[in-house]
């Protein structure tokens, strides 16, 4: 990560590879996003709904939704997304390159694989991760709508108001906040499974598996820092 900023600073990026791999974390990923955020917003406005119509709450049901979406299950479940299907096809893809000596090559032709291979991964996830939460928030709200208006005869109207009245500008800043530095972290932790691999193909699978949980675990700590951060600290 170090080396990422530091030849970021330096503007040493190669930009032809940031926007192939901006292709791959973006629109290749994109149908998962899709199915896994309208789905995910079905069940849970299903889950909550009938228990605030219950108190009466039917004005708060898009509201309480989302909150809890937009803050916590649409980025966290994107960064899954992406870190289970670009994350270790990082790691595979430069794992296999180390076992075949093509990282040695690279040296021998005097350029570094932190620039070459490494900087356009970050670079292309933090860019393409936002905007993925972003339309994955946006299909989990039209999962929420359809939801309520046909299981529970909440009108889209009164949703989409509640929605926009508990929803605030600084909650789609958290969202971008977010979807940088998960971006970041699936990006380096593949990168860094995949340079670090040893052995044969064995190893090169058992990188890409690493990858994907040891990405899992630092967004779901990076998480708990930045909603302690930007949300507030819990009261007691």
């Amino acid at each position: 990560m170090g080396q990422i900023f530091l030849r970021l600073l330096q503007g040493k990026t190669y930009y032809r590879q940031v926007f192939a791999h901006m292709v791959t974390a973006g629109p290749g990923s994109i149908a998962p996003v899709i199915m896994v955020s309208s789905f995910a917003g079905m069940i849970f406005t299903i889950q909550t709904a009938r228990e605030l119509i219950n108190y009466g709450a039917v004005n708060s049901v898009g509201g309480a939704f989302a909150l809890a979406f937009c803050r916590e299950l649409a980025p966290i479940l994107t960064a899954s997304i992406i870190a289970g299907q670009v994350g270790s096809a990082f790691a595979a893809e430069l794992g296999a390159m180390q076992v075949t000596e093509q990282i040695d090559a690279l040296y021998l032709l005097r350029t570094d694989p932190i620039d070459y291979l490494v900087l356009p991964r970050v670079v292309a996830c933090c860019v393409m991760m936002p905007l993925l939460m972003m339309f994955s928030l946006v299909m989990g709200i039209g999962g929420g709508v359809f939801v309520a208006d046909f299981f529970y005869g909440v009108l889209p109207t009164i949703f989409l108001d509640s929605v926009r009245n508990f929803l605030e500008p600084k909650d789609l800043v958290i969202i971008v906040v977010k979807g940088i530095v998960f971006g970041a972290l699936v990006a380096v932790n593949g990168c860094s499974w995949g340079l670090t691999t040893r052995g044969g193909a064995r190893e090169v699978g058992e990188s890409a598996t690493r990858a994907v949980v040891t990405t899992w675990v630092a967004i779901f700590m990076m998480d708990l820092v930045i909603s302690l951060v930007l949300i507030g600290k819990p009261v007691i």
